[in-house]
């Protein structure tokens, strides 16, 4: 159910051209509804439409869309948290959590995730609109987010937006216009980005304290992708895949009979003991490996993984995940696994080869996404525009250089001792594995004592775990928790000796 409410354009409407396909520099768009979450009837209110980011002179340089969700009836505004939502990429619209995971909407798609028709989007009853409002965010060039002209029709600088510390920079400014716009200073606030999002929000945590003065609850990264990891050079970087391989092997079933019969889950920390303590340190040798080690290394990956002996000494230990997708299954059925979820199966035109040849879940997503969410804004948010939604936008190049999100995440936690961490992951993601992400966060604080306001949670699924119904119920549970312990409870922010 839903109520359109007003369309109110402001002053800053900018065009490059009088006749120029463009979309108006801030503009909201107020649509009123009701669903049903956790069991509960929950009245909301959607904000849809455009916000600037300003330049040191206060010209209009960028338009970034939004769309922002806020439950209604609620009395305690100062004590309701505010959740800021990013995708990744880097290039991604704010398209995949938004409809798929926290939001009041979800696609309309089967259990495991796959599409079917007549696409769209139905009611989210595990949506954490019940506890927390939220706005979900695109950066420059994607949704309909676009950089805006100058008088005489010149665009910014690419390098103002497009690279890991410019990106955080202007983002933090739009935050902070936002919550100063919408009366959400006194709120509790929490940041969460999927993917690259996961290298945004580290940085954002930070740059929000030092240069915006907004000190936040806590930090969620989806499927979190880490820079400094991929590198840090391949013995790490490639050793750390072998319990995704494994995961992946036990779920289409070719793995030995020994470990087959066994829970996943504890068969992986088996698998991680394995790969921090032997197989890393066998890689690192490099040629200088004896030939025994080289055997023996070779022999315990083959078991781990489905592959077999050949294939990791042809690989001097160190699979490629491409080949890994290509080849599992080439022997059984011939086909494909996914990149993000290597759930999902593809078909390739010859069963040789040494990667896929396109990327299986990929494709199955788009099926549901890009239809769904162009009908959404257009049908029940009300936002009409000819611009063309951009799933991807044109970002590239991307100045990755100095990036130091690891340590700036370290810096904005030691600092604000309210500050919590969460990282969720599917033990089927082939990009951004689960054991990457556990690696990470033993990196960001070598001194362990942070330790303790990190949490880390896996799911039976890949990159979009929420795209599985059960890790849809279960992932935003996980979110109201984490919400719940980072809470304040009325207590001071301080260190004590105990």
């Amino acid at each position: 159910m839903k109520h359109y409410s007003f369309l109110f354009f402001m002053l800053f409407t900018t065009y490059a051209f009088s006749q120029a396909l463009s979309i108006p520099t801030d503009t909201m768009v107020v649509t009123t509804h009701t669903t049903t979450i956790k069991n509960k009837s929950i009245s909301y209110t959607a904000t849809t439409g455009t916000q600037p980011v300003w330049d040191k002179k206060g010209n209009p340089i960028a338009a970034l869309y939004y769309t922002y969700y806020e439950r209604n009836n609620i009395k305690d505004k100062a004590n309701r948290p505010l959740v800021i939502s990013f995708n990744g990429g880097p290039g991604s619209a704010s398209v995949w959590m938004h409809i798929a995971y926290t939001g009041p909407k979800v696609l309309n798609i089967d259990d495991e995730g796959y599409p079917i028709q007549p696409y769209g989007v139905k009611d989210n009853p595990n949506s954490i609109l019940d506890i927390a409002d939220i706005v979900y965010v695109n950066p420059v060039n994607t949704g309909y987010s676009r950089m805006i002209p100058d008088k005489e029709g010149k665009l910014p600088e690419r390098d103002t937006f497009f690279g890991i510390n410019a990106d955080i920079k202007y983002l933090a400014e739009w935050i902070n216009t936002f919550v100063t716009r919408k009366n959400r200073w006194e709120s509790p606030k929490y940041i969460i980005g999927e993917s690259y999002g996961g290298t945004r929000v580290m940085g954002l945590a930070k740059e929000l304290q030092s240069k915006q003065w907004m000190y936040l609850n806590g930090v969620i990264m989806v499927s979190p992708a880490d820079y400094k990891l991929y590198s840090t050079g391949q013995p790490i970087y490639s050793a750390l895949n072998l319990p995704y391989f494994t995961a992946t092997a036990w779920y289409h079933k070719v793995l030995s009979p020994e470990l087959q019969k066994q829970d996943l889950l504890d068969i992986l920390p088996e698998v991680e003991d394995y790969t921090i303590n032997k197989y890393m340190p066998a890689i690192a040798k490099g040629g200088f490996i004896s030939e025994a080690e080289k055997q023996d290394v070779a022999k315990k990956v083959a078991f781990y993984s489905g592959l077999s002996e050949k294939e990791i000494l042809q690989s001097n230990l160190e699979v490629p995940t491409k080949y890994f997708w290509k080849s599992l299954l080439r022997d059984k059925t011939g086909q494909t696994i996914g990149r993000l979820d290597s759930r999902y199966l593809g078909i390739d035109k010859t069963d040789t080869g040494t990667s896929p040849d396109y990327n299986a879940e990929i494709s199955s997503w788009s099926h549901s996404f890009a239809p769904a969410i162009n009908y959404y804004i257009r049908e029940e948010l009300n936002f009409k525009t000819d611009l063309k939604y951009n799933m991807f936008g044109n970002v590239h190049p991307w100045d990755r250089s100095d990036n130091n999100v690891r340590e700036e995440l370290r810096e904005a936690l030691a600092e604000n001792p309210y500050l919590k961490v969460l990282v969720q992951s599917g033990y089927y993601d082939g990009a951004t594995t689960y054991f990457a992400a556990k690696y990470t966060v033993g990196q960001i604080d070598p001194s362990g004592k942070l330790k303790d306001r990190f949490s880390i949670k896996g799911y039976r699924s890949g990159h979009m775990m929420y795209l599985r119904k059960d890790d849809l119920i279960s992932a935003n549970d996980d979110i109201r928790e984490f919400i719940k312990s980072a809470s304040s409870n009325g207590k001071a922010a301080k260190y004590t000796k105990e």
